[in-house]
């Protein structure tokens, strides 16, 4: 599969945080032209969280963009969405008998023995990081920095997208060092955190990346 080279995330807790709805978020980051867009959600997964999940869905839908749920399989498979897992999820394996063959599944690794095993995973792409220090996580791994990633681009021939920590004055240098596609949680949400804020950071990170040298 091609991921596009930019990769927002919708986290629902830092929307919460700043008092921003999700689906105005979700609507801003479409209207940008993102070609795929993340529902995080690391709270317990309530009623509200999947009628949160169910709208952003039918946006990605009408936006042709594609909808990627974080770590639940059964609430991807009843939203049509494609999964993306963590370390600490549902196996990619089980999770494979789960989604079915035509599903997209991403897994998440940290350093060169994790991806090594994930290469060998029932998915479609891998992640890896944090590539810099990183506040969106309470334990982040340990940094992988822009030397390590060229080295462990060599490992898989998968899409590899880059996240944590990323600004866009570094996206240039993150793509060049060898990563598909940049994961952007923090740097996507500016302040002030208006609609039309959001519209135009989610714009200049879509620039940045189509245009990577």
């Amino acid at each position: 599969m091609k991921l596009p080279p930019f990769y927002p995330l919708l986290d629902t807790g830092l929307l919460a945080r700043r008092g921003f709805e999700v689906t105005a978020a979700a609507e801003a980051i479409l209207e940008a032209g993102a070609g795929i867009l993340q529902f995080r959600h690391k709270a317990f997964f309530s009623r509200d969280a999947y009628e949160q999940a169910a709208r952003v869905a039918e946006l990605c839908r009408a936006a042709n963009s594609r909808f990627v749920v974080n770590d639940r399989a059964d609430f991807a498979m009843l939203l049509d969405a494609a999964l993306h897992l963590g370390q600490d999820d549902l196996a990619p394996a089980d999770a494979r008998r789960i989604m079915g063959q035509g599903s997209i599944i991403g897994f998440s690794t940290h350093n060169e023995a994790q991806l090594q095993a994930g290469d060998r995973e029932p998915v479609d792409y891998l992640a890896i990081g944090p590539i810099f220090g990183t506040v969106s996580k309470e334990n982040p791994d340990p940094v992988v920095g822009l030397e390590t990633l060229r080295e462990l681009r060599r490992i898989t021939s998968k899409p590899l997208v880059a996240i944590g920590g990323i600004a866009l004055e570094r996206a240039q240098a993150v793509l060049s060092a060898g990563a598909d596609s940049i994961a952007v949680i923090s740097d996507l949400y500016p302040e002030p955190l208006t609609k039309a804020s959001l519209r135009s950071r989610a714009e200049q990170w879509m620039t940045t990346c189509s245009s990577r040298k």
